[in-house]
């Protein structure tokens, strides 16, 4: 593990006292804290230390989460409590937008960053930005997602707060000057107690880290998310009471003869994360196309509010609906909808319900889409409470000799729909389980969510989070030699100290310039620097000991092209592709056709070498 870089009190003193002359309070807290960090340094390995920062990032991890789930239920409370949802919804049109458009203006004009995407941001600063993320990541994602939330946005608060609690993790681990490999341990601490606080689940919050942000478990990593994770969900438990998320009374058990619906519920489960992430997907495209964000803002709240108008169980995190269900009342989900009346119809339940999985996708990304703030993991829950419910009352309405339980299908969807967006199965488990308290349906759970999971792998490889930081190359991965890869930067292993030959060049000229090099390689460049080809000194070792030719030869003429080049920024994982494709030792690495360097194999191992054992290291 890469140690703690060693911290100079007095040329931090020196620093700081010609620019805080007038503070000597500030500048003696300072100090003592210098003098802590050293004297940690020296006495406490950062292996132990790292225990007592998960502990903090634990406690304010679950503030966080704590603080967020007060704001969305204060605002909903305060906008709905009167709203009578038998004598109509119109009130339903306007929230949603104003909570969007309120939202938007607060990203734009106050944070003027993009916050949106949690998880997947979480993922690049792990991969691509040393586990660094912003101070304002703190804060702004619970401001923003709480007031998308709040109005009814048809979102979920765990992206935000994943994105926090990695921040908190990031921004408490570089204040004690911890190591590279040990700050992305603390940002999957972050995240782990941003979903254990908000859950009051510790055990998901650990698995979120391992299977969504892609962490190894290994000795140094797993107790401090345990320390993390558990210490949120205490403080979740002590401010809001030991109560499940979800209440649910299995009244219903589980027999051996239900597993075969539950294998079959498993494969509808994965072709329902398929279409859940395919619409995502599509979805984000299209507003990507809108060059005028305020016009992306007016189509999304249209979409949003036109869906939330028809059907109200997309109004917010849908946590209501997903209670009917799961206390076996699915007449309760039209309620405030155009269709009141017709809440006891059959048919009409389950058009009705259909239509809700349907399209809760278009609503969460119109939501997103519009400048909304919010995710995808309480979306998921939702579809799939709604996809297992449906399931089992078919399958009932058919009339199979045996009976399903509505409810505990409902449950167990719920682990299914999650496993394949996520591509988490053990998350999707022991959040489901944490969440309502039905651990006496663990092997349905199972079920489901391993054949969800393996359903959707074999059209889709990669979660709703990892999908498009895989196609870019910047996804780290648990397999090393992809992580490694991807945690090496181009820069670092693009060598300079060559010098360049022109084509117009005699072989004098050349034999010249050869003596005043220590490398066997010389690229030609014409006069814009434009890369033209490559002069190796093997090839003219023949010539260049003929004076008689040194006149005569020049560097056009024995110049050679190189097999292939490096664009500047390209993936490790694609230059070394490129290295295996052309069984080259070194290539040229260009920058819109201009000469920037050359990148060598010996180069690319020694980094992998020294990224691999800071990585790995326990």
């Amino acid at each position: 593990m890469e140690d703690s870089p060693t911290i100079n009190i007095d040329e931090h003193n020196s620093i700081e006292s010609q620019g805080n002359v007038d503070e000597p309070k500030n500048k003696g807290v300072h100090d003592i804290f210098l003098r802590f960090l050293l004297w940690r340094e020296k006495h406490v390995k950062e292996r132990d230390f790292i225990l007592f920062v998960a502990f903090l990032v634990g406690i304010c991890g679950g503030v966080a989460a704590i603080l967020l789930k007060t704001a969305i239920h204060f605002i909903s409370s305060a906008l709905t409590s009167r709203v009578n949802i038998s004598a109509g919804n119109y009130v339903y049109i306007i929230l949603p937008a104003i909570g969007v458009v309120l939202s938007a203006l607060f990203v734009r004009y106050i944070v003027k960053d993009n916050i949106s995407h949690g998880v997947t941001r979480v993922l690049y600063a792990i991969s691509q930005n040393k586990s660094r993320l912003k101070r304002h990541n703190i804060w702004t994602s619970i401001v923003a997602s709480s007031v998308t939330i709040g109005f009814g946005g048809s979102v979920g608060a765990e992206g935000p707060i994943v994105f926090t609690g990695a921040a908190i993790g990031s921004n408490i681990g570089r204040l004690f000057r911890m190591s590279p490999r040990t700050l992305m341990i603390l940002v999957g601490c972050g995240a782990a107690a941003g979903i254990a606080g908000i859950f009051k689940a510790p055990i998901a919050g650990m698995l979120f880290t391992l299977e969504v942000l892609m962490l190894d478990l290994t000795a140094v990593s797993v107790m401090p998310l345990l320390i993390a994770s558990i210490t949120s969900a205490t403080l979740a438990y002590i401010y809001t009471g030991y109560d499940f998320e979800f209440f649910f009374i299995q009244s219903e058990e589980f027999y051996m003869a239900k597993v075969p619906y539950a294998v079959v519920l498993g494969v509808f489960c994965g072709f329902v994360s398929l279409y859940f992430t395919k619409v995502m997907n599509m979805m984000e495209n299209f507003f990507h196309k809108f060059k005028n964000r305020w016009n992306k803002t007016l189509v999304g709240c249209i979409i949003l509010s036109a869906l939330v108008f028809i059907f109200p169980p997309l109004y917010g995190e849908g946590y209501g609906s997903i209670i009917g269900l799961l206390n076996g009342d699915p007449s309760s989900i039209v309620n405030g909808s155009l269709f009141y009346g017709d809440r006891n119809q059959v048919w009409f339940i389950i058009l009705f319900i259909a239509l809700i999985i349907l399209t809760k996708a278009f609503a969460t990304s119109a939501t997103n889409g519009a400048g909304g703030v919010g995710g995808t993991f309480a979306p998921s829950l939702y579809v799939g409470c709604m996809a297992g419910f449906l399931f089992a009352y078919v399958v009932n309405l058919i009339g199979f000799d045996t009976a399903l339980s509505t409810k505990n299908f409902a449950l167990i969807g719920m682990a299914g729909v999650m496993a394949g967006v996520m591509h988490a199965p053990l998350m999707a488990i022991f959040l489901t389980a944490e969440l309502t308290g039905g651990y006496d349906l663990f092997l349905p759970l199972l079920i489901v969510s391993t054949i969800s999971y393996g359903t959707i792998k074999i059209f889709e490889p990669y979660s709703i989070y990892t999908m498009r930081l895989a196609k870019r190359g910047e996804l780290l991965t648990h397999e090393k030699d992809k992580a490694v890869l991807t945690l090496l930067k181009m820069d670092s292993v693009i060598e300079r100290d060559f010098l360049t030959v022109r084509p117009e060049m005699s072989l004098k000229e050349m034999v010249d310039t050869i003596a005043k090099s220590n490398r066997n390689l010389f690229p030609v460049v014409d006069g814009d620097g434009r890369l033209l080809g490559v002069v190796l000194l093997d090839d003219i070792r023949n010539i260049m000991f003929r004076p008689d030719l040194y006149r005569k030869m020049f560097v056009n003429k024995f110049m050679s092209i190189p097999p292939a080049k490096i664009e500047v920024g390209e993936s490790m994982d694609k230059v070394m592709k490129t290295f295996d494709d052309t069984a080259a030792w070194n290539l040229p690495v260009v920058e819109n056709g201009r000469y920037v360097g050359f990148v060598s194999k010996s180069k690319i191992f020694n980094s992998y070498r020294r990224v691999l054992r800071h990585y790995c290291e326990d």
